[in-house]
């Protein structure tokens, strides 16, 4: 009994779909923001309504800014938005604003301790607050000075200068700080 094989290439082409500018590429991105405040990128002949979303690090909120079109596909990555022209920087800052604040602490009036968390009332550049944050969180040190605090909701709340903090405000923070 003989068995034969015959062997056959295949090959299949592929059509190179057309390329997407890098999302890392900021050259040429241009934003702009349009009558009932939707943030629109265009870059490389495309034009598309986008959302900002902070990644991280959390210690760097202005930098390192994702934007996603309506299904959550990234579009662009701004790292810094100084490498944006001005008009675009600023559309940036707006809609960053927009999408989530990071509170800027000015006086911290009390920290409460209970069983897990730690109750914090402070006035911020925005208004007075209250948060509290777990008490294994601790408020973390930032390049280039200032701390950051991350309550349990999420939102972020920093302090840019601890130095400049009054004297009741220093007390209450220092307990806190290693």
């Amino acid at each position: 009994m003989v068995i034969s094989s015959e062997r056959r290439e295949h090959r299949t082409v592929v059509e190179p779909a057309p390329r997407r500018p890098s999302s890392e590429d900021t050259s040429g991105l241009r934003l702009e923001r349009r009558a009932g405040g939707q943030l629109v990128a265009a870059r490389g002949g495309q034009t598309q309504t986008v959302k900002v979303c902070r990644c991280f690090p959390w210690s760097e909120p202005g930098r390192f800014v994702s934007l996603r079109d309506s299904e959550e596909e990234e579009f662009a990555l701004v790292t810094d938005p100084s490498d944006l022209d001005e008009d675009s920087r600023q559309a940036l800052e707006a809609a960053l604003v927009e999408a989530g604040f990071v509170l800027e602490i000015e006086v911290i009036h009390n920290v409460e301790e209970e069983i897990e968390i730690r109750c914090w009332q402070v006035r911020t550049a925005q208004g007075e607050r209250a948060f509290q944050t777990p008490r294994d969180e601790w408020p973390r040190e930032v390049p280039g000075g200032g701390l950051l605090i991350r309550d349990v909701a999420g939102d972020l709340f920093c302090i840019r200068d601890p130095d400049a903090l009054d004297r009741d405000s220093q007390r209450h923070l220092w307990a806190f700080i290693d």
